[in-house]
C-alpha cells in the first residue's frame, strides 16, 4: 500500500507581486461616469423633444473633462510595472467611448455630420 504524499497548498496557487493600481482604478470609474452621465444628459434630451437644458449640457462638459483626466490616468496607470492590467484597459477604453462619443455630439451640433 502507498501512502500519498500530500502536497503543499502553496503548489497549486501563483504567488504574485502584481496589484490593481489606483490610477486604473480611478480610471474606471472616471469612465463610468463619464459614459452614465453623458447617456443621461441625451436621454433627458430625448425626452424633452431634443431641446437640451443648460443642466445637460453641463453634464455633458463635465463628462467630457471627467473622460480626458481618465483617459490621463489609464495610460499612466498602464505604463506602471508589475500590475494587473484590467481596471487600467477597462478605463482607457471607457474614457475613450465617452471622449469619443462628446466630440461625435459636438460635430453633430454644428452641423458637420
Amino acid at each position: 500500500m502507498k501512502i500519498k504524499k500530500l502536497e503543499p497548498v502553496r503548489d497549486r496557487y501563483m504567488f504574485t507581486d502584481n496589484r490593481h493600481p489606483e490610477k486604473g482604478i480611478m480610471s474606471t470609474v472616471l469612465g463610468i461616469l463619464s459614459v452614465f452621465a453623458l447617456a443621461l444628459s441625451v436621454f433627458f434630451s430625448y425626452q424633452n423633444g431634443g431641446q437640451a437644458n443648460m443642466r445637460y449640457a453641463a453634464a455633458a462638459f463635465v463628462a467630457a473633462i471627467f473622460s480626458c483626466i481618465g483617459l490621463v490616468l489609464g495610460i499612466m496607470a498602464r505604463t506602471e510595472k508589475d500590475i494587473f492590467k484590467l481596471f487600467p484597459n477597462l478605463g482607457i477604453i471607457l474614457n475613450l467611448i465617452a471622449f469619443l462619443f462628446v466630440i461625435f455630439i459636438i460635430l453633430l451640433g454644428i452641423g458637420v455630420l
